[in-house]
């Protein structure tokens, strides 16, 4: 027992297989509900690395996607935790399990991820007979949101964070996947036309950046209006040469974002974002009658989380966003990660990396783009001694998409912590059939990588980070 919060735990030796070195895994339960797994390394570095939760979480120890994450973990050395954040996904989807106990509700937005964090240490502190020496958080996602959440609330659990495309304005994305949903319904989209848009975006934004190379650097910089750019065709037209009126005004609302009677809500889609069918299943839904992805997690967290108690059975259409918006105000004083002020974080000597993809079609790229530049305002003229933002040209979310996207950035914010040396860049790799078809740097926002002008514009060794 490592805490009166425990309210069982149990250790199991696993020995060394082909992708995981011998360890200890110590499994248990917090209260009321928060089940968590550290894994102790034979071989131990010293430090601790956690990894969060994707969505509403609720995800088991053995999981594909934790399982592999817990190998690479304790391959390198660390103790490495988990935690479901107090429910079972399988048991109790989506946002249900606050049916069964509302206090899980808090213990998904923040306190299941502080809990486990002081737990891991206080076991791995006894375990080995001496305290964890760096604590990292590394995810993605509602992950990033966790991490920025630590970084806020609780400044002293991790040394050094990296916040991947953060889901740092929940309630923000909720309004906006409703937003989509509604405009959609009442004027749908095929995928074959927005193939279309998709053609017109990069023919007309791919260049801007003095490259035509199929990326867009940064899709604001880009004037693109559907209605002007996209050809047109008479209403009731059902061919993927052209789009009707309707159908442009619905795309363009979904770039623009979410809108009331005072202006805009919450910040849309990116252009690029499209590429490559990116918009299909998330925003676009994959058939008749096909809930998309974006609009589904949306639909969960209106239902059950903005509601208490919890509405089932609403329905999304009635979503006025001229009255309704502040109905998400008290669940986002939970869950949403958009407190700028990191002072007790950055005093303590904590370091923050943070990455987006601009191609990003489930999180709105600038909810992580706005935070960054609040955050770095609110923490002083040196701001950015202690935190950086990286953005990633044609990248989806948290990886795939069109660009480079895969990168390094646990490497960088340990070196970052333990030795002060602060990331100037991020090499980012396009990695197809095990080979590295494309490398870029990626740069500390707002800088930019510009070609020099000789050699591959594939090999990330030709370009340099500029001011924009």
């Amino acid at each position: 027992t490592t805490s009166r919060s425990v309210a069982s735990s149990s250790a199991t030796a696993i020995p060394t297989d082909n992708a995981t070195p011998a360890h200890c895994r110590v499994s248990g339960m917090l209260a009321p509900e928060i089940a968590f797994e550290v894994n102790l390394p034979d071989r131990w570095n010293d430090r601790l690395f956690m990894i969060g939760n994707g969505g509403l979480a609720g995800e088991r120890p053995d999981d594909a996607r934790r399982s592999g994450e817990r190998a690479a973990a304790l391959s390198r050395g660390f103790v490495q935790a988990s935690t479901n954040t107090g429910h079972d996904a399988q048991t109790e989807p989506g946002g249900t399990f606050v049916e069964n106990d509302p206090q899980k509700a808090t213990d998904y937005a923040f306190r299941a991820v502080h809990l486990t964090a002081v737990t891991a240490k206080t076991i791995a502190n006894r375990y080995y007979g001496h305290p964890v020496a760096y604590s990292y958080w590394n995810s993605c996602s509602n992950g990033g949101r966790q991490g920025l959440i630590e970084a806020q609330r609780y400044p002293g659990d991790f040394d050094g964070i990296v916040a991947n495309a953060p889901w740092v304005d929940q309630t923000g994305f909720t309004i906006g996947a409703i937003w989509n949903q509604q405009v959609l319904t009442e004027t749908p989209v095929s995928a074959a036309k927005m193939n279309l848009v998709a053609n017109r975006v990069m023919a007309q934004c791919d260049a801007i950046d003095g490259l035509e190379d199929g990326l867009i650097d940064d899709p604001r910089n880009c004037s693109f209006d559907v209605a002007r750019d996209v050809p047109s065709c008479p209403a009731g037209t059902d061919n993927a040469t052209c789009l009707t009126p309707a159908q442009a005004s619905a795309v363009q609302k979904v770039y623009d974002g979410p809108m009331g009677l005072d202006g805009p809500i919450f910040s849309g889609f990116m252009l690029g974002s499209e590429q490559a069918g990116g918009w299909n299943n998330l925003i676009l839904p994959a058939g008749p009658g096909a809930t998309p992805a974006d609009f589904g997690l949306a639909d969960s967290i209106l239902r059950y989380l903005v509601f208490d108690p919890p509405k089932p059975d609403y329905d999304f259409r009635d979503f006025d966003f001229d009255r309704d918006v502040e109905l998400l105000d008290r669940w986002g004083r939970l869950a949403d990660a958009t407190d700028p002020d990191l002072l007790a974080f950055r005093e303590r000597g904590g370091k923050l990396i943070m990455t987006y993809g601009w191609a990003d079609a489930i999180l709105q790229p600038m909810m992580g783009v706005d935070y960054y530049e609040r955050a770095v305002t609110a923490n002083g003229p040196e701001g950015t001694d202690f935190m950086r933002l990286f953005m990633l040209p044609g990248m989806a979310h948290c990886a795939g998409g069109i660009g480079p996207d895969q990168y390094d950035a646990v490497t960088a914010v340990i070196d970052w912590v333990e030795r002060g040396a602060a990331p100037d860049s991020l090499i980012a790799r396009r990695i197809v059939d095990s080979e590295t078809e494309r490398s870029r740097p990626i740069c500390p926002y707002p800088q930019v990588a510009r070609y020099s002008g000789e050699g591959s514009e594939d090999d990330a060794s030709n370009f340099e980070c500029v001011a924009p």
